[in-house]
């Protein structure tokens, strides 16, 4: 198998070189060149023709956003975006994703040694990704029929996303309407991103998104965003269902893990559920959502063609976790009719 190209953008020389030798332990990735600014990255990219290209977003010369945009406009190439962890790079990182990155890791610091542990991993999953660009999220039209014609019925949705789940979860929340269905998530992403994630979802759709808080209740118009970091989502209480953020093990190899919360949402409600699995790379989803599917929860899978990286959602189809697959575009107009209480019977 031919090695998968790479090219590292980065200001600073360290950071390439640091990156560069995270890669170069992988025997099937080769780091093909490196550019310290956009220029230097364009001219790379001409030349190179790399599979996949490393990009630091806060850079001299050109916005990182900028350059971004243009790659995708003019060039598509999986970019994965290697970000500080800060206020405005948590910020910038998320409307990257939005833009066609697709990933995300934070840039390596004293209390985040380890964030470039599974690099490799994600370079070859991006390698191999569909550059499918999801409908761009805007502020839906309050004269949106969906608003007057639904009533939750009480289940909650429970969805599981990675590899550009970013991108997937704004197409689809961008369709509930205020009185959505109470619904939980897990996105892969790392510690910090999730905040800044539910807050521009929160500004842009109708329900109310949060990151998720240990205790909270579950409500009708209300999204749960699992903490990135050492927590896993889990849901409790089948009267009350509430939102448990418990410390332990990676399962799966994440933490928040999917795994983790499907199975918390079928021993918790079991039929009273709908558990749904989006874009991603690895089979983190596919044992609980097999579980959900086992205790009476209606199950849907992201189908291929719409899927960043069909990694999770084939992982829980090969098991016969998924009830129904659909296309993206579909999803939520699935999950709002299988859940409103006024629906024709």
């Amino acid at each position: 198998m031919k090695p998968c190209s790479v090219l590292v953008v980065d200001d600073s020389r360290t950071m390439r070189s640091l990156i560069a030798a995270t890669l170069a332990m992988d025997p099937q990735i080769n780091v093909v060149g490196e550019a310290s600014d956009a220029f230097e990255a364009r001219e790379a990219i001409k030349q190179l023709s790399p599979d996949v290209v490393t990009l630091d977003i806060e850079m001299p010369k050109m916005n990182g956003l900028d350059f971004l945009e243009r790659i995708m406009r003019l060039r598509p190439t999986p970019v994965i975006v290697i970000s500080s962890l800060t206020e405005r790079g948590t910020e910038t990182s998320i409307r990257a994703l939005e833009i066609g990155a697709v990933d995300c890791i934070a840039k390596p610091s004293a209390r985040n040694r380890d964030s470039l542990d599974d690099l490799g991993a994600r370079v070859k999953a991006a390698a191999g990704a569909r550059l499918v660009k999801a409908p761009a999220m805007r502020r839906p039209s309050d004269s949106s029929s969906a608003v007057g014609s639904y009533m939750s019925d009480g289940r909650v949705v429970a969805i599981g996303a990675s590899m550009g789940g970013v991108e997937a979860l704004c197409a689809l929340l961008s369709r509930f309407p205020e009185n959505c269905p109470p619904t939980v998530i897990t996105q892969h992403m790392p510690a910090l991103f999730t905040k800044s994630f539910a807050d521009r979802l929160d500004r842009l759709c109708r329900p109310k998104v949060m990151e998720a808080e240990d205790g909270a209740a579950l409500t009708p118009g209300h999204v749960y965003i699992a903490p990135g970091g050492w927590r896993h989502m889990l849901v409790s209480g089948s009267d009350r269902p509430r939102c448990r953020l418990q410390e332990g093990e990676l399962i799966s190899g994440h933490r928040p893990s999917v795994d983790a919360l499907f199975q918390s949402v079928a021993r918790t409600l079991g039929p009273r559920a709908i558990g749904v699995i989006l874009t991603g790379m690895g089979r983190d989803g596919a044992q609980g959502l097999h579980t959900l599917r086992q205790s009476g929860a209606e199950t849907i899978g992201q189908d291929e063609a719409t899927s960043l990286v069909y990694g999770m959602p084939r992982a829980a189809f090969d098991m016969g976790a998924v009830g129904v697959q659909l296309p993206l575009g579909v999803i939520a107009e699935r999950i709002l009719a299988m859940t409103n209480k006024t629906r024709m019977r």
